[in-house]
Protein backbone atom coordinates (compact mmCIF):
# COMPACT_ATOMS: atom_id res chain seq x y z
CA UNK A 1 0.00 0.00 0.00
CA UNK A 2 0.91 3.40 -0.72
CA UNK A 3 1.20 4.95 2.94
CA UNK A 4 4.34 7.14 2.69
CA UNK A 5 3.88 11.22 3.13
CA UNK A 6 6.09 10.59 0.00
CA UNK A 7 3.48 8.32 -1.56
CA UNK A 8 0.66 10.99 -1.00
CA UNK A 9 2.62 13.99 -2.22
CA UNK A 10 3.95 12.13 -5.81
CA UNK A 11 -0.16 11.01 -6.17
CA UNK A 12 -1.10 14.72 -5.58
CA UNK A 13 1.60 16.79 -7.34
CA UNK A 14 4.02 16.41 -10.28
CA UNK A 15 7.42 15.97 -8.08
CA UNK A 16 9.92 16.47 -7.57
CA UNK A 17 9.74 20.24 -8.84
CA UNK A 18 12.20 22.82 -9.84
CA UNK A 19 12.43 24.02 -6.58
CA UNK A 20 11.31 21.16 -4.64
CA UNK A 21 12.97 17.64 -4.24
CA UNK A 22 13.93 15.03 -1.60
CA UNK A 23 17.16 13.44 -0.37
CA UNK A 24 16.37 10.70 1.10
CA UNK A 25 14.09 11.13 3.83
CA UNK A 26 14.59 14.89 3.91
CA UNK A 27 13.41 18.11 1.44
CA UNK A 28 15.67 20.17 -0.54
CA UNK A 29 14.59 24.02 -1.28
CA UNK A 30 17.11 24.74 -4.32
CA UNK A 31 19.34 22.07 -3.11
CA UNK A 32 19.23 23.54 0.51
CA UNK A 33 19.11 20.76 2.86
CA UNK A 34 16.65 22.38 5.04
CA UNK A 35 17.09 19.77 8.15
CA UNK A 36 21.07 21.11 8.38
CA UNK A 37 19.68 24.83 8.60
CA UNK A 38 17.62 23.11 11.36
CA UNK A 39 19.87 21.40 12.62
CA UNK A 40 22.59 24.38 12.66
CA UNK A 41 19.96 27.05 13.67
CA UNK A 42 16.89 25.61 15.41
CA UNK A 43 13.28 27.00 15.28
CA UNK A 44 11.10 28.50 14.63
CA UNK A 45 13.27 29.72 11.61
CA UNK A 46 12.61 32.31 9.17
CA UNK A 47 15.24 32.04 5.54
CA UNK A 48 15.77 34.50 2.63
CA UNK A 49 17.18 32.68 -0.39
CA UNK A 50 18.73 35.63 -1.64
CA UNK A 51 19.33 34.26 -5.24
CA UNK A 52 15.81 33.64 -6.46
CA UNK A 53 15.63 37.58 -6.33
CA UNK A 54 17.63 38.16 -9.24
CA UNK A 55 16.18 35.01 -11.05
CA UNK A 56 12.86 35.89 -10.77
CA UNK A 57 13.59 39.64 -11.97
CA UNK A 58 15.44 38.33 -14.81
CA UNK A 59 12.86 35.81 -15.88
CA UNK A 60 10.46 38.87 -16.06
CA UNK A 61 12.90 40.74 -17.99
CA UNK A 62 13.38 38.33 -20.78
CA UNK A 63 9.57 37.48 -20.78
CA UNK A 64 8.95 41.28 -21.90
CA UNK A 65 11.70 41.38 -24.16
CA UNK A 66 10.75 38.36 -25.62
CA UNK A 67 7.25 39.69 -26.14
CA UNK A 68 8.49 42.88 -27.67
CA UNK A 69 10.36 41.51 -30.34
CA UNK A 70 7.42 39.26 -31.01
CA UNK A 71 5.10 42.26 -31.41
CA UNK A 72 7.89 44.34 -33.45
CA UNK A 73 7.36 46.84 -29.82
CA UNK A 74 9.51 49.69 -30.93
CA UNK A 75 9.28 50.96 -26.68
CA UNK A 76 11.30 50.11 -23.84
CA UNK A 77 10.65 47.76 -21.14
CA UNK A 78 11.53 49.38 -17.16
CA UNK A 79 11.38 46.22 -14.33
CA UNK A 80 10.53 48.42 -10.91
CA UNK A 81 10.80 47.00 -7.44
CA UNK A 82 7.57 48.16 -5.29
CA UNK A 83 9.37 49.05 -1.89
CA UNK A 84 6.60 48.00 0.43
CA UNK A 85 6.80 44.21 -0.26
CA UNK A 86 9.88 44.03 2.00
CA UNK A 87 12.09 47.03 2.64
CA UNK A 88 15.28 45.27 4.10
CA UNK A 89 18.66 46.11 2.87
CA UNK A 90 19.27 42.74 1.69
CA UNK A 91 16.38 42.78 -0.59
CA UNK A 92 17.50 46.13 -1.83
CA UNK A 93 20.84 44.90 -2.65
CA UNK A 94 19.99 41.88 -4.10
CA UNK A 95 17.31 42.91 -6.41
CA UNK A 96 19.29 45.97 -7.72
CA UNK A 97 22.27 44.12 -8.50
CA UNK A 98 19.50 43.74 -11.91
CA UNK A 99 19.66 47.04 -13.57
CA UNK A 100 15.76 47.60 -12.11
CA UNK A 101 14.13 50.84 -10.54
CA UNK A 102 11.88 51.78 -7.64
CA UNK A 103 8.54 52.58 -6.43
CA UNK A 104 7.76 54.11 -3.43
CA UNK A 105 4.47 54.11 -1.00
CA UNK A 106 5.35 56.51 1.50
CA UNK A 107 7.97 59.56 3.00
CA UNK A 108 10.40 57.31 4.66
CA UNK A 109 10.97 55.12 1.42
CA UNK A 110 12.46 58.31 -0.22
CA UNK A 111 15.00 57.68 2.86
CA UNK A 112 15.59 54.65 1.54
CA UNK A 113 16.07 55.60 -2.27
CA UNK A 114 18.71 58.36 -0.12
CA UNK A 115 20.60 56.04 1.17
CA UNK A 116 20.53 53.32 -1.98
CA UNK A 117 22.15 56.54 -3.85
CA UNK A 118 24.47 57.53 -1.40
CA UNK A 119 25.85 53.90 -1.65
CA UNK A 120 25.79 53.42 -5.32
CA UNK A 121 23.27 50.80 -5.69
CA UNK A 122 21.46 53.04 -8.22
CA UNK A 123 22.28 56.40 -10.08
CA UNK A 124 20.81 59.37 -11.39
CA UNK A 125 19.33 57.39 -14.49
CA UNK A 126 17.45 54.84 -12.12
CA UNK A 127 13.46 55.92 -12.02
CA UNK A 128 11.87 56.72 -8.93
CA UNK A 129 8.24 56.62 -9.47
CA UNK A 130 6.38 57.55 -6.01
CA UNK A 131 2.86 56.23 -5.45
CA UNK A 132 0.42 56.72 -2.79
CA UNK A 133 -1.45 59.03 -1.08
CA UNK A 134 0.93 61.95 -0.23
CA UNK A 135 1.06 63.81 2.99
CA UNK A 136 3.45 66.91 4.22
CA UNK A 137 6.66 64.71 4.98
CA UNK A 138 6.50 62.59 1.76
CA UNK A 139 5.61 65.67 -0.54
CA UNK A 140 8.50 67.27 1.28
CA UNK A 141 11.07 64.27 0.46
CA UNK A 142 10.06 63.78 -3.38
CA UNK A 143 10.86 67.43 -3.75
CA UNK A 144 14.40 67.46 -1.88
CA UNK A 145 15.16 63.94 -4.36
CA UNK A 146 13.88 66.14 -7.02
CA UNK A 147 15.83 69.49 -6.21
CA UNK A 148 19.18 67.41 -5.31
CA UNK A 149 19.46 66.69 -8.63
CA UNK A 150 17.20 63.31 -9.47
CA UNK A 151 15.36 64.19 -12.36
CA UNK A 152 13.95 60.64 -13.05
CA UNK A 153 11.59 60.73 -9.96
CA UNK A 154 8.20 60.85 -11.06
CA UNK A 155 5.36 61.48 -8.56
CA UNK A 156 2.14 59.62 -9.76
CA UNK A 157 -0.55 62.57 -8.84
CA UNK A 158 -3.15 60.61 -6.62
CA UNK A 159 -5.72 63.59 -6.17
CA UNK A 160 -6.01 66.83 -7.93
CA UNK A 161 -4.47 68.63 -4.67
CA UNK A 162 -0.91 67.02 -5.01
CA UNK A 163 -0.16 69.24 -7.55
CA UNK A 164 -0.49 72.52 -6.37
CA UNK A 165 1.75 70.47 -3.04
CA UNK A 166 4.80 69.21 -5.29
CA UNK A 167 4.98 72.86 -7.31
CA UNK A 168 5.15 74.72 -4.30
CA UNK A 169 8.07 72.65 -2.39
CA UNK A 170 10.00 71.90 -6.27
CA UNK A 171 12.32 73.94 -8.24
CA UNK A 172 11.85 74.07 -11.96
CA UNK A 173 10.25 71.95 -14.28
CA UNK A 174 9.62 68.31 -12.88
CA UNK A 175 7.62 64.94 -14.18
CA UNK A 176 4.73 63.67 -13.15
CA UNK A 177 2.68 60.47 -13.96
CA UNK A 178 -1.14 60.72 -13.08
CA UNK A 179 -2.88 57.63 -11.83
CA UNK A 180 -5.85 55.92 -13.04
CA UNK A 181 -8.50 55.08 -10.75
CA UNK A 182 -9.34 51.31 -11.68
CA UNK A 183 -13.00 50.25 -10.87
CA UNK A 184 -12.67 47.29 -8.77
CA UNK A 185 -13.88 43.57 -9.31
CA UNK A 186 -18.03 43.31 -8.72
CA UNK A 187 -17.21 41.40 -5.68
CA UNK A 188 -15.95 44.62 -3.82
CA UNK A 189 -18.23 46.43 -1.48
CA UNK A 190 -17.40 49.31 -3.21
CA UNK A 191 -17.02 50.42 -7.19
CA UNK A 192 -14.20 52.25 -7.74
CA UNK A 193 -10.70 52.37 -6.00
CA UNK A 194 -10.13 55.61 -3.64
CA UNK A 195 -6.39 55.35 -5.04
CA UNK A 196 -5.99 58.13 -8.29
CA UNK A 197 -8.29 60.30 -10.76
CA UNK A 198 -11.07 58.58 -12.54
CA UNK A 199 -10.95 57.67 -15.98
CA UNK A 200 -13.61 60.57 -17.31
CA UNK A 201 -11.54 62.90 -15.74
CA UNK A 202 -8.02 62.10 -16.77
CA UNK A 203 -7.89 64.12 -20.12
CA UNK A 204 -9.92 67.72 -18.74
CA UNK A 205 -7.82 67.38 -15.41
CA UNK A 206 -4.56 67.86 -17.91
CA UNK A 207 -5.92 70.24 -20.07
CA UNK A 208 -7.22 72.17 -16.96
CA UNK A 209 -3.83 71.96 -14.82
CA UNK A 210 -1.07 70.25 -16.80
CA UNK A 211 -1.23 71.16 -20.40
CA UNK A 212 -0.60 75.27 -19.95
CA UNK A 213 2.10 75.02 -16.81
CA UNK A 214 5.57 75.35 -18.38
CA UNK A 215 6.59 73.74 -14.77
CA UNK A 216 4.87 69.98 -15.61
CA UNK A 217 6.16 67.70 -17.81
CA UNK A 218 3.26 64.65 -17.87
CA UNK A 219 5.80 61.54 -18.67
CA UNK A 220 3.15 58.51 -17.24
CA UNK A 221 -0.06 56.92 -17.08
CA UNK A 222 -0.16 54.62 -14.14
CA UNK A 223 -2.77 51.58 -14.12
CA UNK A 224 -3.05 49.24 -11.43
CA UNK A 225 -6.01 46.63 -9.88
CA UNK A 226 -6.29 44.75 -7.25
CA UNK A 227 -6.72 41.01 -8.44
CA UNK A 228 -3.32 41.09 -10.23
CA UNK A 229 -2.64 40.81 -14.10
CA UNK A 230 -4.70 37.83 -14.07
CA UNK A 231 -6.51 36.31 -17.74
CA UNK A 232 -9.98 37.22 -16.38
CA UNK A 233 -12.56 38.96 -18.55
CA UNK A 234 -12.24 41.94 -15.62
CA UNK A 235 -8.97 42.60 -16.18
CA UNK A 236 -8.84 42.30 -19.83
CA UNK A 237 -11.70 44.86 -19.58
CA UNK A 238 -9.97 47.34 -17.54
CA UNK A 239 -6.46 47.22 -19.42
CA UNK A 240 -8.38 48.36 -22.60
CA UNK A 241 -10.10 50.90 -21.36
CA UNK A 242 -6.98 52.05 -19.49
CA UNK A 243 -5.20 51.56 -23.33
CA UNK A 244 -7.88 54.28 -24.45
CA UNK A 245 -7.39 56.91 -21.55
CA UNK A 246 -3.35 56.26 -22.56
CA UNK A 247 -4.51 56.90 -26.33
CA UNK A 248 -6.51 59.72 -25.72
CA UNK A 249 -3.81 61.65 -23.62
CA UNK A 250 -1.04 61.18 -25.75
CA UNK A 251 -3.24 62.45 -28.36
CA UNK A 252 -3.28 65.77 -26.24
CA UNK A 253 0.31 65.43 -24.40
CA UNK A 254 3.19 64.72 -26.51
CA UNK A 255 5.71 63.83 -23.97
CA UNK A 256 3.17 61.26 -22.23
CA UNK A 257 5.61 58.03 -23.42
CA UNK A 258 5.04 55.88 -20.56
CA UNK A 259 2.53 53.26 -19.67
CA UNK A 260 2.84 51.70 -15.92
CA UNK A 261 0.11 48.66 -15.85
CA UNK A 262 1.59 48.08 -12.20
CA UNK A 263 2.11 44.84 -10.20
CA UNK A 264 0.29 41.72 -9.53
CA UNK A 265 2.15 38.86 -11.39
CA UNK A 266 0.87 35.91 -9.03
CA UNK A 267 3.52 33.54 -6.95
CA UNK A 268 3.66 30.07 -6.64
CA UNK A 269 1.33 29.13 -3.46
CA UNK A 270 0.85 25.36 -4.16
CA UNK A 271 2.53 22.52 -6.15
CA UNK A 272 -0.22 22.39 -8.29
CA UNK A 273 0.47 25.93 -9.52
CA UNK A 274 -0.26 27.16 -13.14
CA UNK A 275 0.16 30.29 -14.78
CA UNK A 276 1.24 31.29 -17.97
CA UNK A 277 3.54 34.45 -17.87
CA UNK A 278 4.88 34.37 -21.16
CA UNK A 279 1.21 34.03 -22.84
CA UNK A 280 -0.26 37.26 -19.94
CA UNK A 281 2.43 39.19 -21.23
CA UNK A 282 2.44 38.49 -24.96
CA UNK A 283 -1.31 39.24 -25.15
CA UNK A 284 -0.70 42.77 -22.81
CA UNK A 285 1.65 43.78 -25.47
CA UNK A 286 0.02 42.32 -28.08
CA UNK A 287 -3.56 44.81 -27.17
CA UNK A 288 -1.37 47.83 -26.60
CA UNK A 289 0.13 47.82 -29.59
CA UNK A 290 -3.04 47.24 -31.82
CA UNK A 291 -4.61 49.73 -30.67
CA UNK A 292 -1.91 52.11 -30.40
CA UNK A 293 -1.31 51.63 -34.58
CA UNK A 294 -4.90 51.24 -34.65
CA UNK A 295 -5.18 55.25 -33.24
CA UNK A 296 -2.00 56.21 -34.83
CA UNK A 297 -0.10 57.10 -31.86
CA UNK A 298 3.23 55.75 -30.45
CA UNK A 299 3.27 52.58 -28.36
CA UNK A 300 4.29 53.70 -24.75
CA UNK A 301 7.28 52.54 -22.17
CA UNK A 302 6.47 50.05 -20.34
CA UNK A 303 6.72 50.00 -16.96
CA UNK A 304 5.96 47.27 -13.99
CA UNK A 305 6.30 47.26 -10.26
CA UNK A 306 6.19 43.80 -8.88
CA UNK A 307 6.29 43.24 -5.38
CA UNK A 308 5.04 39.61 -4.86
CA UNK A 309 7.01 38.67 -7.76
CA UNK A 310 10.06 39.91 -7.14
CA UNK A 311 11.17 38.57 -3.33
CA UNK A 312 7.74 36.52 -2.62
CA UNK A 313 9.18 32.97 -3.48
CA UNK A 314 12.94 33.93 -1.62
CA UNK A 315 11.42 33.04 1.63
CA UNK A 316 10.59 30.44 3.87
CA UNK A 317 9.35 29.62 7.36
CA UNK A 318 10.56 26.55 9.39
CA UNK A 319 8.32 25.48 12.28
CA UNK A 320 8.68 22.31 14.52
CA UNK A 321 5.64 20.19 15.62
CA UNK A 322 5.67 20.81 19.26
CA UNK A 323 2.75 18.16 20.52
CA UNK A 324 -0.70 16.80 19.12
CA UNK A 325 -3.80 17.57 20.61
CA UNK A 326 -6.79 15.27 19.95
CA UNK A 327 -9.82 17.40 20.69
CA UNK A 328 -11.99 14.76 19.39
CA UNK A 329 -12.61 11.51 17.59
CA UNK A 330 -11.71 13.16 14.54
CA UNK A 331 -9.77 16.38 14.94
CA UNK A 332 -5.84 16.05 15.37
CA UNK A 333 -4.11 19.69 16.68
CA UNK A 334 -0.59 19.53 15.49
CA UNK A 335 0.71 22.59 17.55
CA UNK A 336 4.05 24.37 15.89
CA UNK A 337 6.42 26.35 18.29
CA UNK A 338 5.30 29.69 17.30
CA UNK A 339 2.10 31.57 15.49
CA UNK A 340 0.38 31.96 12.27
CA UNK A 341 -0.28 35.70 13.32
CA UNK A 342 2.71 36.97 14.45
CA UNK A 343 5.11 35.34 11.75
CA UNK A 344 2.46 34.49 9.05
CA UNK A 345 -0.04 37.18 9.37
CA UNK A 346 -1.47 36.97 5.97
CA UNK A 347 -2.42 33.14 6.63
CA UNK A 348 -4.80 34.52 9.53
CA UNK A 349 -5.86 37.98 7.74
CA UNK A 350 -6.58 37.16 4.13
CA UNK A 351 -6.54 33.27 4.11
CA UNK A 352 -3.20 33.74 2.20
CA UNK A 353 -2.29 30.27 0.97
CA UNK A 354 1.66 29.21 0.65
CA UNK A 355 3.12 25.95 0.32
CA UNK A 356 3.43 23.79 2.99
CA UNK A 357 5.77 20.24 3.23
CA UNK A 358 6.84 18.35 5.39
CA UNK A 359 10.59 19.28 5.64
CA UNK A 360 11.87 15.70 7.39
CA UNK A 361 10.10 12.13 7.84
CA UNK A 362 8.79 11.82 4.14
CA UNK A 363 8.83 8.02 4.31
CA UNK A 364 6.71 7.78 7.40
CA UNK A 365 2.76 7.08 7.16
CA UNK A 366 0.66 10.25 7.20
CA UNK A 367 -2.65 11.69 8.87
CA UNK A 368 -4.95 14.27 8.50
CA UNK A 369 -4.15 17.16 10.95
CA UNK A 370 -5.04 20.90 11.42
CA UNK A 371 -2.51 23.05 12.34
CA UNK A 372 -2.65 25.61 15.51
CA UNK A 373 0.18 28.38 17.13
CA UNK A 374 0.68 29.18 20.23
CA UNK A 375 -1.27 31.83 20.97
CA UNK A 376 -4.62 31.86 23.11
CA UNK A 377 -6.53 33.41 19.97
CA UNK A 378 -8.73 30.84 18.66
CA UNK A 379 -8.06 32.63 14.91
CA UNK A 380 -4.25 31.31 15.58
CA UNK A 381 -4.69 28.33 12.93
CA UNK A 382 -3.85 27.22 9.60
CA UNK A 383 -5.89 24.77 8.24
CA UNK A 384 -7.75 23.91 4.60
CA UNK A 385 -9.08 26.85 4.12
CA UNK A 386 -5.61 28.23 3.42
CA UNK A 387 -4.22 25.24 2.20
CA UNK A 388 -5.16 24.15 -1.40
CA UNK A 389 -6.51 20.85 0.35
CA UNK A 390 -6.49 18.82 3.30
CA UNK A 391 -3.46 19.09 5.28
CA UNK A 392 -1.82 15.50 5.59
CA UNK A 393 1.61 15.20 7.57
CA UNK A 394 3.79 12.32 8.57
CA UNK A 395 2.19 10.88 11.91
CA UNK A 396 3.24 12.49 15.20
CA UNK A 397 5.82 10.27 16.86
CA UNK A 398 7.26 12.00 20.27
CA UNK A 399 10.47 10.34 19.90
CA UNK A 400 10.85 11.39 16.26
CA UNK A 401 10.68 15.11 16.05
CA UNK A 402 8.84 16.60 13.13
CA UNK A 403 9.50 19.73 11.39
CA UNK A 404 7.19 21.55 8.65
CA UNK A 405 8.37 24.48 6.17
CA UNK A 406 5.69 27.36 4.57
CA UNK A 407 7.45 28.44 1.27
CA UNK A 408 7.21 31.48 -0.76
CA UNK A 409 6.28 34.06 2.21
CA UNK A 410 9.00 36.24 1.35
CA UNK A 411 6.58 39.30 0.82
CA UNK A 412 4.88 41.66 3.43
CA UNK A 413 4.99 39.18 6.35
CA UNK A 414 7.81 41.28 8.49
CA UNK A 415 6.73 43.85 8.00
CA UNK A 416 2.69 43.50 8.62
CA UNK A 417 3.85 41.12 11.42
CA UNK A 418 5.92 44.29 12.82
CA UNK A 419 9.14 43.18 12.84
CA UNK A 420 11.47 44.26 15.58
CA UNK A 421 7.90 45.13 18.43
CA UNK A 422 5.70 43.61 19.64
CA UNK A 423 3.39 40.42 18.98
CA UNK A 424 0.24 38.77 19.88
CA UNK A 425 0.74 37.25 23.30
CA UNK A 426 4.21 38.11 23.14
CA UNK A 427 5.58 35.64 21.45
CA UNK A 428 9.03 36.27 20.37
CA UNK A 429 10.12 36.70 17.02
CA UNK A 430 12.19 33.95 15.09
CA UNK A 431 15.49 33.90 14.11
CA UNK A 432 16.14 34.66 11.03
CA UNK A 433 18.95 33.90 8.27
CA UNK A 434 20.26 34.78 4.61
CA UNK A 435 21.06 32.49 2.48
CA UNK A 436 23.20 33.20 -0.71
CA UNK A 437 25.22 31.16 -3.36
CA UNK A 438 28.56 32.52 -4.62
CA UNK A 439 29.71 32.10 -8.59
CA UNK A 440 31.01 28.64 -7.72
CA UNK A 441 27.38 27.66 -6.17
CA UNK A 442 28.90 27.26 -3.07
CA UNK A 443 25.98 28.18 -0.25
CA UNK A 444 27.21 30.66 2.76
CA UNK A 445 24.35 31.10 5.68
CA UNK A 446 24.71 34.40 7.85
CA UNK A 447 22.51 34.92 10.84
CA UNK A 448 20.46 38.59 10.17
CA UNK A 449 18.29 38.96 13.52
CA UNK A 450 18.29 36.82 16.55
CA UNK A 451 15.28 35.49 17.79
CA UNK A 452 13.78 37.74 20.00
CA UNK A 453 14.74 37.85 24.36
CA UNK A 454 12.28 38.83 27.03
CA UNK A 455 14.99 42.16 27.32
CA UNK A 456 13.95 42.88 24.09
CA UNK A 457 10.24 42.95 24.89
CA UNK A 458 10.16 44.37 27.87
CA UNK A 459 12.32 47.35 26.97
CA UNK A 460 10.05 48.34 24.28
CA UNK A 461 7.12 47.68 26.55
CA UNK A 462 9.03 50.49 29.12
CA UNK A 463 10.18 48.20 31.57
CA UNK A 464 12.90 49.25 33.18
CA UNK A 465 15.72 46.95 34.82
CA UNK A 466 17.12 47.38 38.53
CA UNK A 467 20.52 49.31 38.21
Amino acid sequence: MNTKYSDLINQTYYFPQEEFKLNKDNLLFHNIDLMKLVEQYGTPLKFTYLPQISENINKAKAWFRKSMEKNKYEAKYYYCYCTKSSHFEYIMNEAFKNNIHIETSSAFDVNIVENLLENGKINKSTYVICNGFKRDEYIANIARLINNGHKNTIPIIDNYEELDLLQAEIKGKFKIGIRIAAEEEPKFEFYTSRLGIGYKNIVSFYKKQIQENDKLELKMLHFFINTGINDTSYYWNELVKCIKVYIALKKECPTLDGLNIGGGFPIKNSLAFEYDYQYMIDEIINQIKIACDEAEVDVPNIFTEFGSFTVGESGGAIYQILYQKQQNDREKWNMIDSSFITTLPDTWAINKRFIMLAVNRWNDTYERVLLGGLTCDSDDYYNSEQNMNAIYLPKYNKEKPLYIGFFNTGAYQETIGGYGGLHHCLIPQPKHILIDRDENGILATEVFSEQQTSDDVLKILGYKKKV
